[in-house]
């Protein structure tokens, strides 16, 4: 499930508290009405709370390296993942571009690319029936503003456990079993979980790690920024619970 699928954006909050919000306050005149839209509400102004959705973060990141660790085997490939897709209009008509998750990683992974001299991969199928593939407009973007080439498109996956397995698909029949695995670093437990399933040794090169929560006065203030960040630590929380289960 991507990030932006409707099934996850309605699983995770802020949006399920939202739509409990709205129940509840159609059906006020309910008891149960009353309930809903109390949890709603009390869901939303706790999720828009920076020191909430940064501790949840952070949760995610436990145990991250802020850089690729140094000693054992070396990896012979860099796999970056792909993370969202926007339009921009250009002229008359609409092109697709990487967005800014996307574009975060390719950094990071360009820059891995330079000081390694791996080959990399780019792994990210379409996110609409009309859209183009991730993995296309990563290779386009990683040559044109990083300057660095791609060697493989694996433009098939819908998700991370895709991602992981159809690039494993990619790398066994070049010899190449351990890789460098670049996003965020709030995404990183579950694709190394994805990774190691897929058969393949995965090392940890995660973007940034985030700060840990300061508990000053604005870290208490309603902020837009806060439910983004608490979207992104949930799904991945109920992601890594996914992938337990269907081991």
């Amino acid at each position: 499930m991507s990030l932006g699928s409707l099934p996850s954006l309605l699983l995770v909050p802020p949006l399920n508290f939202l739509v409990a919000a709205v129940g509840g306050a159609i059906y006020r005149r309910r008891r149960a009405g009353r309930i809903f839209l109390a949890i709603g509400l009390a869901g939303l102004l706790l999720m828009s709370l920076p020191v909430v959705s940064g501790s949840l973060l952070r949760l995610t990141e436990l145990g991250l390296g802020a850089t690729p660790p140094l000693g054992g085997p070396s990896p012979g490939a860099i796999v970056i993942l792909s993370g969202d897709l926007q339009p921009a209009r250009l002229g008359g008509k609409i092109a697709w571009r990487v967005g800014p998750l996307t574009l975060e990683r390719e950094q990071a992974g360009a820059a891995l690319a330079r000081s390694t001299k791996l080959p990399v991969l780019v792994t990210g199928g379409k996110i609409h029936p009309w859209t183009p593939t991730l993995a296309s407009r990563m290779a386009e973007s990683m040559a044109q503003d990083f300057g660095v080439p791609v060697r493989w498109q694996e433009a098939a996956s819908l998700d991370t456990w895709e991602n992981a397995r159809d690039s494993a698909a990619m790398l066994r029949p070049a010899g190449i079993t351990r890789v460098y695995v670049v996003t965020q670093a709030w995404h990183m437990r579950r694709a190394l979980v994805a990774f190691r399933r897929a058969g393949l040794e995965p090392v940890a090169a995660p973007v940034l790690l985030d700060d840990v929560p300061q508990f000053h006065a604005f870290a208490f203030l309603p902020s837009v920024h806060a439910w983004e960040e608490g979207y992104f630590a949930l799904h991945e929380l109920i992601g890594l619970a996914w992938y337990e289960i269907r081991r």
